[in-house]
């Protein structure tokens, strides 16, 4: 049995009010608050009321609205285009939206649904574009959750992108036939070259993107973003980041990058999984390259999906290097680096007054040559020191530092999946780092934090290291007496 398809009540329209007389008759907060969202349109707004809030009389000043300063009569709201009854009095309200009735006028009530012509939706305003999202007065609440979820998604400067887009409209009637080739230059116009110069506030160069677009008939040229994907929860993705994968015909991404955050992109984007891991490379950096410059060429809008930040440990210059190239028009946009998802999930100070102010980020695998590196020497200087992939070279990195001079007995703090709901979370001291060595049970990415501050950060959720370390020492002393 199929449902029938639910029909509105009240059908959205968009009026036009610019130069327009819009009546809210109340002093109080409910006509705050009418008047604060009226105040995102070119309306003239008039506000009746025999008294006014301070609140209110502040805004009005400040607003250059227009105060009536008298008690309420139907004479008052006369070729207004919309009133708003907003006394907070149920009897006077009801009196409101009669008499606005009889007049021909909309009225809308405040909260009182019944009385209402019209319902006042939560409002995304990037004007000339606007989203107006409403419940009949069913939710205002979850109006207004929908309507910060879609303000997330649009990016700030789409009322300037709709604006130059509507200069251009007459040429591109002129210049390109209707159908795919029109089609395809609003397309690249909104979400290609000019929509990346609008974002990072360069008008001229926008303007100068879409002249170029249309005397190329619309074709549409490759870009590539790097993104940072952040440490794993997907909630710690940029809004920037999301809009890019929303967009995207492309996503090329690495293997620590979880599915939920992938999932994110369009769901008819081809999805590449390129990434490396331990044993199982399944692509050389060569490879990546020659692919983001391969897929950019053929027109296609590539988000390069990196786990972190792609300017930390993810060879993003090379990446970068090899499109300047080829000519291939990138940019880059960073991610929450898993250094500070662990410092989160440990509440840890990073920089501590009076302690250090400092920090370093490393792979550990830079202990491997035969000199000690700079960053081991600020280590020992009171640097607090982030080591990314650092399991499999612990006892390098712990063994190196205390030969260096750094003391045993500096604090650490591990954490595995760091920003996850499955994350595990160690401390110890240096003395005890060795031990994740031997933890086959920690198959996840492991981030290490070493440093005087790291005393400074919250174990009521963590295990002690020193514990493994025991255990591992028992059972070989338990393995040797058998022998």
């Amino acid at each position: 049995m199929t449902l029938a398809a639910a029909k509105l009540n009240a059908f959205p329209i968009f009026l036009k009010v610019e130069g327009e007389a819009v009546v809210i008759v109340g002093g109080g907060d409910e006509a705050l608050a009418k008047a604060r969202l009226l105040a995102q349109s070119s309306a003239e707004i008039r506000i009746i009321a025999d008294h006014v809030e301070p609140h209110l009389r502040d805004w009005i000043a400040a607003n250059g609205a227009t105060r009536i300063h008298a008690a309420y009569d139907a004479s008052l709201i006369e070729r207004a285009v919309m009133v708003f009854a907003a006394t907070g009095d149920e009897a006077l309200d009801r009196l409101i939206s009669q008499d606005a009735r009889e007049l021909g006028i909309p009225v809308n009530a405040v909260d009182r649904p019944e009385l209402c012509d019209f319902f006042t939706p939560a409002l995304v305003n990037r004007a000339p574009v606007a989203v107006a999202i409403g419940t009949e007065g069913a939710g205002p609440v979850l109006a207004q959750m929908i309507r910060a979820r879609v303000d997330r998604m649009l990016s700030p400067q789409l009322g300037a992108l709709a604006t130059l887009g509507a200069g251009f409209r007459d040429a591109v009637e002129r210049l390109l036939p209707r159908g795919n080739v029109r089609r395809g230059f609003w397309r690249e116009f909104f979400e290609g070259a000019p929509a990346r110069a609008l974002d990072n506030g360069q008008l001229a160069e926008a303007h100068d993107a879409a002249t170029e677009l249309l005397l190329q008939k619309g074709s549409i040229k490759g870009h590539v973003a790097l993104v940072g994907a952040g440490p794993g929860a997907e909630d710690l993705l940029t809004l920037r980041a999301h809009r890019l994968l929303m967009e995207a015909d492309v996503i090329v991404h690495d293997a620590l990058v979880p599915e939920a955050v992938i999932s994110m992109g369009r769901r008819d984007a081809e999805r590449l999984p390129v990434g490396k891991r331990k044993g199982c490379h399944s692509k050389t950096q060569s490879e990546i390259n020659d692919l983001l410059v391969e897929l950019a060429q053929a027109g296609k809008r590539v988000v390069r999906l990196k786990s972190g930040d792609p300017l930390v440990f993810g060879r993003a210059g090379e990446e970068m290097q090899a499109m300047r190239d080829a000519g291939v028009s990138y940019e880059v946009v960073p991610g929450v680096t898993s250094a500070f998802a662990a410092a989160a999930d440990f509440e840890l100070p990073l920089t501590l007054r009076g302690v250090t102010s400092s920090m370093v980020f490393t792979t550990g695998h830079d202990l491997k040559g035969g000199s000690l590196p700079d960053w081991a020497k600020l280590a020992i200087s009171g640097a607090t020191v982030a080591v990314y992939m650092g399991r499999s070279v612990a006892a390098d990195v712990a063994g190196r530092l205390i030969d260096a001079g750094l003391s045993p007995d500096t604090a650490v703090a591990v954490v595995e999946n760091a920003s996850l709901k499955n994350r595990r979370r160690f401390h110890g001291t240096l003395a005890d780092l060795p031990s994740l060595e031997a933890r086959s049970d920690l198959d996840g990415p492991v981030m290490t934090i070493i440093g005087d501050a790291v005393a400074g950060a919250n174990f009521e959720l963590s295990e002690p290291l020193a514990a493994h370390r025991h255990e591992q020492a028992a059972r070989a002393a338990l393995e040797g007496s058998r022998a």
